[in-house]
């Protein structure tokens, strides 16, 4: 028994790591390849789950849906609100920067976080949506998590392989020259304003593929599920520690974090009653302490941004 409770904790924090994973390579298009500062990942982390919910559930009286619609039909649609929702941020908040761009993206994330709280017609509110279908249930004799495990892994695969495509490509050197050098990239004829809009949306879609493939793991979700602290505030830790920039730093670090916020769980549920309460406390200050002593030791991360390799035509295309 002690072994199969072992091997079926470490399904779950795989399973875990690996969404996690995805939100830190949505953000990592956003922050590590084009500096742009978003607050506000629990907002397409939820939308993405809320509309693949919405997409798949059977009939019900509390809530839009009884769509019925099958799981990967799901994950296209959040992805596509996602990035719709993203679209129309973008558009408003792209000529912000820095810290205004982050107050503006926490402003956005808290409207979406109250919207469905109080939009019961749709999200059923805080009662939250259950009995999300997961994909392949049923397959294997107790083997659901592990299958489930198992898309969760090719999805991560898929979009890591995608973002190394596009790492080594022009668009991405142009988003790099824009973190890097705004007013240069802006004087050489770019739209920077369009490269700004399309790294926020790319972000933003795999964010919601990341929320999407949430909503199907716990086959419940209320907007508890999607608080900052969870939602935003770990996802950054997980990119700045793991590396930004750098796609396998991206994957790293949600592996490292989750590990260490999994393990402060264990840690505290073994504290004294009269502690318990001030568990919570007790892990984010675990999180920001380990975060304080890899960017003290290591500033660029686990993992440090490596510069792109030219291959043979990228000059041109880049300098079109």
């Amino acid at each position: 028994m002690e072994l199969a409770g072992l091997l079926s904790y470490l399904v779950f924090f795989l399973t875990m790591a690996g969404i996690y994973g995805i939100l830190a390579l949505g953000l990592n298009v956003q922050w590590g390849y084009t500096g742009q500062i978003n607050i506000g990942v629990a907002a397409f982390f939820a939308v993405g789950a809320y509309t693949s919910a919405i997409l798949t559930t059977a009939p019900s009286p509390d809530h839009l849906g009884g769509f019925g619609l099958p799981f990967l039909i799901g994950i296209l649609g959040g992805m596509l609100i996602a990035g719709l929702l993203a679209l129309i941020v973008g558009l408003i908040t792209q000529n912000l920067r820095t810290d205004y761009l982050a107050i503006a993206s926490i402003g956005i994330a808290e409207i979406v976080r109250l919207f469905l709280k109080n939009e019961g017609w749709l999200t059923n509110g805080v009662r939250g949506i259950p009995s999300i279908p997961k994909p392949l249930s049923g397959l294997l004799d107790n083997g659901d998590a592990l299958l489930y495990l198992l898309i969760i892994l090719a999805f991560v695969a898929l979009i890591y392989l995608g973002m190394q495509r596009l790492f080594h490509s022009p668009w991405v050197r142009v988003l790099r020259a824009i973190r890097a050098n705004e007013e240069a990239v802006h004087a050489a004829g770019k739209n920077v304003l369009r490269f700004r809009v399309e790294a926020f949306v790319v972000g933003s879609m795999i964010m919601g593929i990341g929320g999407a493939l949430y909503a199907h793991f716990t086959t419940f979700i209320s907007p508890g599920a999607f608080d900052p602290m969870f939602g935003t505030f770990l996802v950054w830790v997980m990119l700045i520690a793991g590396g930004s920039g750098n796609n396998r730093g991206a994957l790293l670090g949600a592996v490292v974090i989750w590990a260490v916020w999994s393990g402060t769980e264990m840690f505290t549920s073994q504290l004294p009653e009269a502690f318990v309460t001030r568990a919570s406390a007790l892990r984010i200050f675990l999180i920001g302490l380990l975060l304080e002593i890899i960017l003290i030791t290591r500033p660029q991360g686990l993992l440090p941004e490596k510069p792109p390799k030219l291959r043979h035509g990228d000059e041109d295309q880049a300098s079109s």
